[in-house]
């Protein structure tokens, strides 16, 4: 992915995060290569964003972060090429593989015509690898077709079955060691049973190979990851739980078969807490993968939307193939009830288009010659055929799922805390054991060294900083995810947080507050006069002109189906209005000024006007045979939700400001019918930053909402922008988030879920320093003095995965809220993401 300003960015997929301190020693790995600007790792979903200042380095991201001792992803695949006949040839297919950023190596076999290449998994599939080379003139396929894009719920749904199978075999192992142990401390007698019967020394041995079993089989990955990392001198949470279980194990061998080695009256084996508390790791990270697959839900939804194949027209004949062969320019086919695969334009037949994903409208909107249509929407009664004019990542669906995965891959501000706890905690827990154990060992009752292994043990295993790690990015993922399926995309991730800081929201007037186009508004009648046979003469009138105005008393005829008679002697009257016959009686239509220069007596009809005009609208009058008989008023009217958007924005404690170049009075009216508190009118689109600089003052923040062109200054000078879906492609790049539909209930639901995702990740943070804080010391012993309690090394097992389980589900929450003021056609759940369509 190519940056003009700033260089290369690269995303990568990193394996053997398991908590926060593992995330920011990745991520620290990472900033260290040579021209990185700047590199984010995230741990909800496991992936790296690196930005560097010129080319990227593939290589050195993986060297990086193999040394780390969280290895890269990567994948290796051979592509058939085609037309290659010299050493020339070979290298342009190199060229066009390695300047592709995540490639690390590309061999070309001349002789088989093949290529295999090695890259790392995020950015880029297989296919899109040999799109590269055909773009290079050499068309290229994949030996063995793969997916177009990872399922990422798939993933970690694999990877909750692989820790559910470790977790019962540790479980089945552990069992029988829990029972010879603790048995007598719940069964009385039990353990003078067991020396009666197969004796004590035996009962250690089974226990000692059952734990054995268990520590090399499913708590090896503790080992494999937490004991290199301890020797490099990054030690994260894994060797916390690799020391712990190591104490408990290698004390209890101590005591199986070097017993003389130890004091008197500190024979005693800990087997036990070291398998159970593998199990009961295993056990939380089981739950925090299976919740994990969960915060993906949104992306999964979206990438449901997709077609899987198009049925395009080739050399005269129609012909399926996969989706990731479309190219632009293609001429599809789409038939009832499928789903349209990328976007285009309609060129034959005429159908009804489901576009709920995108406008949140319940209704299918027509679709004929010359329309566009949108990748993911569904086609209801009809067929026609269409030209692909953006496919792969250029689609709206596919730009809309790389919106949500950048968010949802987001630094806020508020975890640059997080990391730098993250990576001193783990160092200063290692030294909180090493404390607790000397003070044991210097002033603890006897046995001592029992006491002081258990104390050090429990401090090591209760600190494990899984909750701290986790407590943002799966809040963020979750989130952003339910922003999306509620309408709000949030395109720069700070934004989420930022939106919190908001204390003014300025909004531009045309096509954001209002519908963009005008329309008639009002008619009001001369005594004894017919609205609807008034209306059908003033646009039989108004049908030979082309102002605006004519169009839109045009479209309030057509709209009521009045049938328009015919038009002679029709004349434009420059700046006045104009004048035609019409079933033989003289029509005029225009300003009081026309009227009073044909000598037309108003009567009642002036002071209409004149109200009409004091509430912005543009009044005009319609004589017929000499006679006024109407005052009609045109206007850009409100979009129906504004009102309700700006009354929920003045409850959340805002003000609402609108900047718009239309002209005062006009801006003036609307503002007293909605409640603005604040108008700033006639200005340029300069001068609508300078309004926002104004609108700064006392040090308040604002956000800016809009959606043309000449919107774009403002929404990026603005704290926040947030660009109309509907509006254009340069207003919704400038801006942090991207309400979907033209709804402005969107602004509403996104300062909602802005509020809802913070105030998760404070409780979530709050649960995961308090638990800390609170039991370490309780670990170490305090209250043993007082009270004559430990905490068990099981138990501090037990209540770290627990503390894990809780902050994911305290994230998960985040799926079920309602947006405060649903969308139109949400059926009061928010702005959709459909499920597919039954056909595909």
């Amino acid at each position: 992915m190519a940056n003009a300003t700033n260089g290369t960015s690269l995303v990568v997929r990193i394996d053997g995060l398991s908590c926060g301190s593992c995330a920011a020693r990745a991520q620290k790995a990472l900033a260290a290569i040579p021209a990185v600007q700047a590199a984010d790792v995230n741990l909800a979903n496991e992936r790296g964003t690196i930005r560097f200042d010129g080319a990227a380095d593939a290589r050195a991201v993986r060297e990086a972060l193999d040394a780390a001792g969280y290895p890269a992803r990567t994948s290796t695949a051979t592509l058939d090429v085609e037309g290659m006949s010299c050493a020339s040839c070979v290298g342009r297919v190199e060229k066009a593989l390695r300047t592709l950023p995540d490639v690390i190596d590309a061999n070309v076999n001349l002789a088989t015509q093949t290529v295999r290449v090695t890259w790392l998994e995020g950015e880029h599939s297989i296919r899109d690898l040999a799109h590269a080379v055909s773009d290079a003139g050499y068309p290229a396929t994949p030996q063995e077709p793969d997916a177009p894009r990872e399922d990422p719920q798939e993933r970690r749904s694999t990877e909750a079955r692989t820790l559910a199978r470790r977790v019962l075999l540790a479980a089945a192992l552990a069992l029988p060691v829990f029972v010879l142990e603790m048995g007598g401390h719940m069964v009385p007698g039990f353990h003078d049973w067991i020396a009666a019967t197969i004796g004590m020394q035996t009962s250690w041995l089974i226990q000692f190979a059952l734990t054995t079993v268990i520590l090399l089989g499913p708590g090896r990955q503790f080992y494999a990851t937490g004991i290199p990392a301890l020797l490099h001198g990054r030690p994260d949470m894994n060797s916390l739980v690799a020391l712990g279980t190591a104490a408990a194990y290698g004390f209890s061998v101590v005591a199986t078969f070097l017993p003389a080695l130890l004091p008197e009256g500190s024979l005693a084996v800990y087997y036990e807490p070291a398998a159970v508390i593998v199990v009961l790791i295993l056990v939380g990270r089981w739950l925090e993968a299976r919740a994990k697959g969960r915060t993906g839900a949104a992306i999964h939804r979206l990438l449901s939307l997709q077609a899987r194949t198009a049925m395009i027209l080739r050399d005269g004949e129609l012909v399926e193939i996969p989706i990731e062969d479309v190219r632009q320019g293609d001429i599809i086919l789409v038939r009832p009830g499928e789903r349209i695969p990328v976007d285009g334009a309609v060129t034959e037949g005429e159908s009804h288009v489901d576009e709920s994903m995108i406008t949140g409208e319940p209704l299918p909107v027509r679709k004929t010659p010359g329309d566009d249509v949108v990748g993911g929407t569904v086609n209801a009664a009809g067929s026609f055929r269409f030209r692909a004019t953006r496919v792969g990542a250029d689609t709206t669906l596919s730009q809309i799922i790389a919106m949500v995965e950048e968010a949802q891959a987001a630094r806020l501000p508020i975890q640059g805390l997080v990391d730098r706890i993250t990576l001193w905690f783990v160092p200063a827990v290692m030294a909180a054991a090493v404390v607790t154990v000397l003070v044991w060992l210097l002033i603890g009752p006897a046995p001592v060294l029992s006491h002081a292994l258990v104390a050090g043990v429990a401090v090591l295993i209760i600190a494990c900083p899984c909750a701290m790690g986790l407590a943002t990015p799966t809040s963020i993922m979750v989130g952003t995810g339910r922003a999306a399926e509620l309408g709000v995309l949030f395109r720069k991730g700070d934004a989420l947080q930022s939106l919190q800081g908001i204390d003014v929201v300025a909004f531009d007037k045309t096509g954001t507050l209002t519908e963009g186009r005008p329309e008639l508004t009002d008619i009001e009648l001369a005594p004894g006069q017919d609205e609807n046979d008034v209306l059908r003469i003033a646009a039989a009138a108004e049908s030979a002109s082309e102002h605006p105005i004519a169009q839109t008393i045009l479209r309030a005829a057509r709209t009521r189906g009045l049938d328009l008679p015919e038009v002679s002697g029709f004349a434009a009257l420059a700046g006045h209005g104009l004048r035609a016959s019409i079933e033989d009686q003289a029509v005029l239509i225009g300003t009081e000024r026309l009227m009073s220069g044909e000598g037309v007596a108003l009567g009642g009809l002036d002071a209409s006007a004149a109200r009409l005009g004091a509430a912005g609208k543009s009044p005009l009058y319609v004589a017929i045979g000499g006679q006024a008989v109407a005052a009609l008023a045109v206007s850009d009217p409100l979009k129906p939700t504004t009102r309700a958007a700006i009354a929920a924005l003045h409850e959340q404690g805002r003000r609402v400001a609108m900047i718009t170049g239309d002209n005062r009075a006009t801006a003036e009216a609307i503002a007293a019918e909605v409640g603005i508190d604040h108008v700033v009118a006639e200005v340029l689109p300069e001068g609508k930053v300078a309004a926002l600089d104004s609108l700064r003052g006392g040090g308040r923040r604002v956000a800016f909402v809009g959606d043309g062109i000449n919107d774009a200054p403002a929404l990026a000078h603005a704290d926040i922008g947030l660009a109309i879906g509907t509006g254009t492609d340069v207003a919704i790049e400038a801006a942090d988030v991207v309400l979907m539909s033209g709804d402005l209930r969107g602004v509403v639901n996104a300062f909602d879920i802005s509020a809802r995702t913070m105030r998760n990740i404070r409780q979530n943070l709050f649960w995961a320093f308090a638990y800390n804080t609170a039991l370490i010391p309780v670990a170490a012993g305090v209250l043993y003095p007082v009270a004559g309690l430990m905490l068990s090394p099981v138990l501090a097992a037990g209540a770290m995965a627990l503390s894990s389980v809780f902050v994911l589900g305290n994230a998960l929450r985040l799926r079920r809220v309602a947006a405060p003021l649903p969308e139109q056609g949400s059926g009061g759940g928010g702005h959709p993401v459909p499920q597919p369509a039954p056909a595909e």
